[in-house]
C-alpha cells in the first residue's frame, strides 16, 4: 500500500491527545511471549504496522492469539507449541525487530534460522553485538555468505559475563530474553537502559526471572528453568510524546499530551525547552505545550553555536533528532544537529530545504540549521518512520498544501495518526496513490 497524506498547513492545533504504547517496548515484549507455554496478556499495545508484522511472525511460528481487543490495546498470546525454527523471510525483511525473535527462540527451542532483518534504511545497522552475546552464552553462529541468513544453535545455553561492544537496545533485549531461561546469574555489561528496555526487564521479572540493576548499564539476570505467563502493561511511547511536543511548538495552539511518564522526559525537555526555547510544562502525567511560543535557540557561553546530538540513554533519543531539527527551522538562531548513530538519517533534510528551510548538510552526520524560515507546502515522500513524522509536522506548520507519499513508513510507528491530528484541528486526509492530488 502506498497511501498519501494530503495536508493543508497553517492551522493552529489545540486540544488533548493521549499517547499510545511504546513501539520499542511492544516489539520485544511480544517476542518474549515465546519464552513460556503459558498465556501472556499485554495491555496498551499500539496498533501500528510493525506490531502487525511481529504478530504475523509469531503466528507463523505457532503462537496462538487467544484474545485480541484492538479497541483497548489488549492482546493475549500463548506459545504452547512452537512448530518451526525458521522465520519467514518475507516478513523479516519488513521490520528490523524480527531479530528480537532470535533470543527467545534460542532459549526456548535451542536454535533459530534468521533471515536478514529489514526496517528503516537509515544507514548500516550492525547485528554483530547480538551474535557476540549469543556466542558468549554458548551458542554456535553460522552466517550464509550469499544470503546472509543466520543460523544460531545451542544444545544448552550457559551463564556468562557478557560485555556488549556497543550499548545496543535490541542486543541488550536479545541477551536478556536468552538469559531468562538460563538458571543462575548472567551479567550483561554496557547494556542499554532505555525505558523500553526497563519495560521488558519488568515483564521478565513478572514471568519468573530476577533481574538486578534495571535502569543501569549493568544487568544481572537470574534465569529460571521455566517461565510463566502473566499480564503486563506497555509504557508510553517517548518518541510519540516528543513528536507531539514538536508539533505543538510550531503550530501555535495549546496541546495537552496525556499519559506521559515525567521520569522519561528529562533530557527531552532539556533539549526542547532549554535549547530550542519551547514553552511547555508538566502537570502530573500531562505535558502541556503552550499556545504562545517564542522559539529561540540558546547559545553556548561566549555566543558559540550550540549542538543537539543523540546518544544512548539517558542522552537525547536518536528517534527524536529529526523532530528537534524541524523545530529548529522555526526557532531564532543557529544550531548544529549531530546524528551520531546512523549515517543516512539526516538525508531527509533536502525535503525540508525544498519547503524553504535554511539547512546546510555538512556530511551524513551533521546539519546546521538557521532559523526561523517560513515553510511552504511541497510534494514529499517519507523515507523512514521518524523522518516521515518530521515531514508531517513541517507540512502542518507550512503555508499551503503538501502531499506526503510512502506513509506506510509512518504507519509502522504511529497509531491512528491522522485521526489524532484531525481531533486537534489539523486538515489532513489519507488517500490512495491513484487518488492523491498534486500540490
Amino acid at each position: 500500500m502506498n497511501d498519501h497524506f494530503i495536508i493543508e498547513g497553517g492551522h493552529p492545533l489545540q486540544g488533548a491527545v493521549r499517547v499510545s504504547g511504546n513501539k520499542n517496548a511492544a516489539l520485544p515484549m511480544l517476542a518474549a511471549s515465546l519464552l513460556t507455554d503459558q498465556p501472556v496478556t499485554l495491555h496498551n499495545v499500539p496498533r501500528i504496522g510493525d506490531v502487525g508484522i511481529m504478530l504475523a511472525l509469531l503466528q507463523d511460528l505457532g503462537v496462538r492469539v487467544l484474545a485480541d481487543d484492538t479497541a483497548n490495546g489488549t492482546i493475549t498470546l500463548q506459545a504452547t507449541d512452537v512448530r518451526t525454527a525458521q522465520l519467514s523471510p518475507e516478513l523479516c525483511r519488513q521490520i528490523r525487530a524480527s531479530i528480537l525473535l532470535a533470543g527467545p527462540m534460542l532459549a526456548r527451542q535451542g536454535r533459530v534460522e534468521l533471515p536478514p532483518p529489514g526496517g528503516d534504511v537509515i544507514g548500516r545497522r550492525r547485528i554483530d553485538t547480538h551474535l557476540l552475546a549469543f556466542t558468549a552464552l554458548g551458542a554456535q553462529v553460522e552466517v550464509e555468505p550469499a544470503s546472509h541468513e543466520i543460523r544460531i544453535a545451542a544444545s544448552r545455553l550457559h551463564n556468562a559475563d557478557i560485555f556488549l561492544d556497543e550499548a545496543s537496545v535490541a542486543a541488550t533485549e536479545n541477551a536478556l530474553m536468552a538469559a531468562a531461561l538460563v538458571p543462575g546469574p548472567t551479567v550483561i555489561r554496557n547494556a542499554a537502559c532505555e525505558p523500553h528496555v526497563q519495560n521488558l526487564c519488568h515483564m521478565l521479572c513478572g514471568m519468573g526471572a530476577h533481574i538486578e540493576g534495571v535502569g543501569s548499564n549493568t544487568l544481572t539476570v537470574y534465569g529460571a528453568e521455566r517461565l510463566g505467563g502473566g499480564e503486563f502493561t506497555i509504557g508510553p511511547d517517548l518518541a510519540e510524546v516528543g513528536s507531539f511536543l514538536g508539533l505543538g511548538a510550531i503550530t501555535r495552539g495549546e496541546l495537552r499530551i496525556q499519559g506521559v511518564n515525567p521520569a522519561d522526559l528529562r533530557m527531552v525537555l532539556h533539549v526542547f525547552r532549554e535549547r530550542l526555547g519551547v514553552n511547555c510544562r508538566l502537570e502530573g502525567d500531562e505535558l502541556i505545550v503552550a499556545d504562545e511560543q517564542n522559539l529561540e535557540i540558546a547559545m553556548d557561553v561566549g555566543g558559540a553555536v550550540p549542538k543537539i546530538d543523540d546518544g544512548p540513554w539517558p542522552h537525547f533519543p536518536a528517534d527524536l533528532l529529526s523532530i528537534a531539527l524541524v523545530v529548529a527551522t522555526q526557532a531564532k538562531g543557529t544550531v548544529l544537529i549531530h546524528e551520531k548513530m546512523f549515517e543516512s538519517r539526516l538525508f531527509f533534510v533536502d525535503k525540508l530545504i525544498t519547503m524553504g528551510a535554511r539547512i546546510v548538510l555538512c556530511d551524513p552526520h551533521r546539519a546546521v540549521v538557521i532559523g526561523p524560515s517560513p515553510l511552504y507546502g511541497q510534494q514529499l515522500s517519507s523515507p523512514d518512520i521518524r523522518a516521515g513524522m518530521a515531514l508531517v509536522i513541517a507540512a502542518l506548520a507550512a503555508q499551503g498544501r503538501s502531499v506526503i507519499a510512502n506513509i506506510g513508513q509512518i504507519d509502522r510507528g504511529y497509531e491512528r495518526l491522522e485521526d489524532k491530528l484531525r481531533a486537534l484541528g489539523a486538515v489532513i486526509e489519507r488517500r490512495s496513490a491513484r487518488d492523491a492530488r498534486t500540490v
